[in-house]
């Protein structure tokens, strides 16, 4: 039995204890059926969901489906329609009367993950599975480097997905055309970069390439002659399957696909793009927002930071930000001279932090961290940092993967704050809590990207409350990077809502932004390529500080900043809505027992 299925049960029965009757005795009953009904449901959805999706069950540690891929085959998503909808009918008629606020908790956010999930059904956006920052053709090789490979049984796993990766590109080819027939089309220049990944991850043989590398980690604890035949039948299924499969792809892409892209970059051009919008704004930041008042918001904040960071360049000797800005951009100590002092930077500033997160929080990660150089095949469209969550029992580390690529254009103001970010206490420090908490799966995994990018976000300012950012120009770098999430307020909704063209978004991130001309570029194609994924951010980050300020003005001297952050991480990833009902229940709760105690 689960904790959940315990805890509801013990509920149940302290209830027939309380009442004492026959007839109490049988509503307790009825309730712990419901509330084990439910438990059992939720389990199930939950091994469906991991089915659905081996590779993230691979990540989870789960090494069940570690033979398999997600089926992209056109008929299946009707068949994911149908199974989401008797879900959604089950959990629907479960009676949650007399439920515990956890179990009442659990089956709110399991409908409404449901409904989301039938809701972008409907719009077939899988019928566009191609990108240059998401798409399935990077998800695959991406995939490698968080594979257990120590046993025949794993490596066997492996070499039956390697024979299945042929096969898994003819279906997303088949779904793209199928896009192509509905007008579901990404922008035509995003996709001939897809072509140009999908030859560079087909281009290096054997053992060079990415689906190769494992040939050359096999465990020297097996046999001779099972390394040697692991070795070669790694290697013939990469150069005589999994090559000619993504240049196939990439032929196909260049040749058949990509010209028939669409040339508007926004989503305002596809069928019901307006819909489409709103179902993103509304499923990426759990808000109901509007994109002009996300847009009005973002240059409103947009405009506080720059005159925040006005402050710090006449402080530090310059008539006016531009000053600064300028020199920031001329003098060449301020970038990359080596890849290898960018990953120690960021090493450096997670080392700083690590000793002092007991002063922040009473909950702490157990699962360790680490800083690896982004794999090459990916440098040019990939973000400046990114975190790979490891697995719950810290068998493998949650990865900080940091951008080494063109590193002498790649600035090092910004680095700091980015280390917090992904690192502690941003991503890895929530992510690793969230996995151990005792809840059921769903929610240890919950992926609402308000929270946890706000969450981020927020974290990087919880250095100045150590008394990190002591260097003005660190505090500079710290203030760029809350102006680039503001800034994407305007830009995404700028594109999504407002029909701006690549080249006015690229104006204004060189007016309002300091990032290096790499992320430039890679961040505009981002936004495009992920709608209202970049809105995340900033409205995230400004619903904690909303309840941080609540609660200082609240509680006053009796505020305690370690309770109120665990708090926010103790019920995992949350929508924005669900956190700040849960928020007004603890400060309700911490206010009487202030006046109590005076």
């Amino acid at each position: 039995m689960n904790f959940s299925s315990l805890r509801s049960l013990i509920h149940a029965m302290s209830i027939a204890v309380a009442l004492g009757s026959p007839g109490s005795a049988k509503a307790a009953a009825d309730l712990a059926a419901r509330l084990e009904a439910q438990n059992a449901l939720l389990a199930e959805q939950w091994e469906w969901q991991l089915k659905e999706n081996p590779e993230f069950a691979t990540i989870l540690g789960d090494d069940r489906y570690n033979d398999r891929w997600s089926d992209y085959a056109p008929e299946h998503f009707a068949k994911q329609k149908q199974d989401l909808e008797h879900f959604l009918a089950r959990f629907e008629a479960i009676d949650p009367a007399g439920f515990p606020e956890p179990d009442r908790l659990n089956r709110e956010l399991m409908l409404r993950k449901l409904r989301d999930a039938l809701d972008g059904l409907a719009f077939k956006n899988y019928e566009m599975p191609l990108d240059q920052f998401n798409g399935v053709h990077l998800q695959l090789p991406q995939l490698v480097s968080v594979l257990p490979l120590d046993s025949l049984k794993h490596y066997a796993d492996y070499l039956a997905r390697l024979h299945r990766i042929p096969a898994l590109l003819d279906q997303v080819a088949q779904l793209a055309r199928l896009g192509q027939r509905d007008g579901l089309m990404p922008p035509q220049y995003l996709l001939e970069k897809v072509a140009r990944q999908c030859r560079a991850i087909a281009q290096p043989a054997g053992e060079a390439n990415v689906f190769g590398r494992p040939a050359v980690q096999i465990p020297q604890t097996l046999p001779a002659a099972e390394r040697q035949r692991l070795h070669d039948a790694i290697v013939a299924a990469v150069d005589r399957e999994v090559r000619p499969a993504y240049a196939r792809l990439a032929d196909f892409v260049e040749k058949d696909y990509a010209p028939h892209g669409r040339r508007a970059p926004g989503l305002w051009a596809l069928p019901d793009g307006p819909a489409r919008y709103r179902y993103a704004i509304r499923t990426q930041t759990t808000t109901a927002m509007d994109p002009e008042a996300i847009h009005e918001l973002g240059l409103k904040e947009v405009a506080r930071i720059e005159g925040e960071m006005t402050a710090i360049a006449k402080k530090l000797g310059y008539a006016d930000l531009a000053g600064l800005r300028a020199a920031l951009k001329s003098e060449r100590k301020y970038y990359a001279s080596s890849r290898q002092q960018i990953v120690d930077l960021y090493r450096k500033y997670i080392a700083q932090m690590q000793p002092r997160l007991p002063e922040l929080f009473g909950l702490l990660p157990k699962a360790p961290v680490e800083v690896r150089p982004m794999q090459e095949y990916r440098e040019k469209e990939a973000a400046a940092a990114e975190y790979q969550q490891g697995t719950a029992d810290g068998s493998r580390p949650g990865i900080v993967y940091v951008n080494t690529g063109d590193y002498a254009q790649r600035s090092l103001v910004t680095i700091e704050d980015t280390a917090y970010h992904e690192g502690v206490p941003g991503h890895h420090l929530q992510i690793a809590i969230a996995q151990t908490l005792p809840l059921p799966p769903f929610r240890q995994q919950a992926d609402y990207t308000a929270y946890i990018e706000g969450w981020a976000l927020y974290a990087e300012r919880l250095g100045k409350d150590l008394g990190f950012y002591q260097d003005p120009v660190s505090d500079y770098g710290r203030l760029a990077g809350e102006l680039l999430r503001a800034s994407r307020l305007v830009l995404d909704t700028g594109v999504h809502d407002k029909r701006w063209t690549r080249e006015q978004m690229i104006a204004f991130f060189r007016a309002h932004t300091v990032e290096d001309e790499p992320d430039i570029q890679a961040e505009t194609d981002r936004y495009i390529a992920m709608p209202a994924q970049a809105l995340a951010y900033k409205l995230g980050q400004l619903k904690f500080l909303e309840l941080r300020a609540r609660a200082q003005r609240v509680l006053g001297e009796k505020f305690d900043l370690r309770a109120f952050h665990d708090e926010m991480l103790g019920g995992g990833a949350l929508p924005l809505d669900v956190l700040e009902t849960r928020f007004d229940a603890w400060l309700e709760a911490q206010r009487a027992k202030a006046a109590n105690a005076g």
